[in-house]
């Protein structure tokens, strides 16, 4: 095998790792608002029972703006802060507004910027690649666990469609079945079948066509 057609199976490999890497944020630890139960609700710091059951009434949280506008009228800034350390819906990185973005805990202006300077984003890698030029590997985890990439439902691959918070392997299985996807709308259709409408547009967050 010639020197040129080795390098060039060594790029398409890493190309394809590259894009099999899951692309909702590694999360061992922040829950999230729309699949969280009762019970683990009740663990997270400064939620009384009245904001609990507020957060289980309201959902599904299109966005974190709406999770922080249902909360600003019981807790401060501050406090919701420690509550985002803890429980937090991930954003969108190639759509988040500014305003949610600057919900992630220890976020700022300038690195808000910065998030915004790379869209669109294709993968996390890219994501860690380019964060990763302004804070050490660590700040760049912690920043993973509040972001995500949509998935292509036409090219996403089984563990993609796994990191996706709620998903199991039954629900995985009914996003490959019905492939390939011509738009959104047949995305709603079929996934409709399965879950009500509240969850397919919990789902859809996470979705895209290209």
């Amino acid at each position: 095998m010639t020197f040129s057609k080795t390098l060039a199976i060594i790029v398409a490999v890493f190309l394809y790792c590259t894009w099999a890497q899951a692309q909702v944020g590694n999360n061992d630890r922040i829950l999230n608002p729309n699949v969280i139960d009762a019970d683990e609700l009740s663990e997270v710091s400064n939620v009384d029972d009245g904001i609990a059951a507020a957060i289980l009434d309201a959902r599904p949280f299109a966005d974190m703006v709406e999770l922080d506008a249902l909360l600003s009228s019981s807790l401060s800034d501050s406090e919701r802060q420690e509550v985002y350390s803890q429980l937090f819906a991930p954003i969108n990185l190639n759509t988040a507004s500014e305003e949610e973005m600057l919900l992630i805990p220890g976020m700022n202006d300038r690195m808000a910027h910065e998030f915004d300077e790379y869209r669109p984003y294709t993968s996390l890698e890219q994501f860690r690649r380019e964060i990763g030029k302004y804070v050490d590997d660590a700040e760049v985890a912690r920043l993973e666990q509040y972001v995500f990439v949509p998935l292509d439902l036409n090219s996403a691959t089984e563990e993609d469609f796994a990191s996706i918070p709620g998903v199991g392997s039954r629900m995985v299985h009914e996003f490959l079945e019905y492939r390939p996807y011509s738009d959104m709308e047949q995305f709603r259709r079929e996934i409709g079948k399965y879950v009500d409408a509240d969850e397919v547009a919990r789902l859809e967050r996470y979705m895209t066509i290209r």
